[in-house]
């Protein structure tokens, strides 16, 4: 697996998300940015999916195997927020929720992340690395 190039088609994903979150429904370029951004997402599935679906098969069995595996690009946000200083924030809805084996209630999130390649598990306001890429 490459994961420079792995990770640069996650990167191009994100892009194409931020781009598509900034507009409106009525923005000109609206459709045609969907429809490019659902090609990119077939294209990352259908190149790193059995790959990204393994790993989340291990994640998901050691802190959350009464949740579903999903495709990887359901794990990415779909939401994001231009923070003070320039940066990009994801959503406080971003990735997939997941129940907890050792806490069913908690507030569970898995993302899937660009810039290294990672998966992140969200409690609350909590966040740890579970599985990157640079660990390959």
């Amino acid at each position: 697996m490459n994961i420079q190039e792995l990770d640069k088609e996650l990167l191009s994903l994100f892009e194409k998300r931020i781009a598509l979150s900034q507009m409106g429904y009525d923005h000109r370029d609206y459709d045609d940015v969907e429809e490019a951004l659902h090609d990119l997402e077939d294209d990352f599935n259908d190149k790193y999916g059995d790959f990204l679906e393994n790993i989340l098969q291990e994640i998901h069995k050691e802190y959350c195997p009464d949740s579903d595996v999903l495709l990887p690009t359901a794990y990415l946000a779909r939401s994001f927020k231009e923070t003070s200083d320039g940066g990009i924030e994801v959503g406080a809805d971003a990735g997939v929720e997941v129940e907890l084996e050792e806490n069913p209630v908690a507030n569970a999130r898995l993302m899937l992340l660009p810039s290294p390649t990672r998966i992140v598990l969200v409690v609350g306001k909590k966040k740890k690395i579970v599985w990157s890429a640079e660990a390959e």
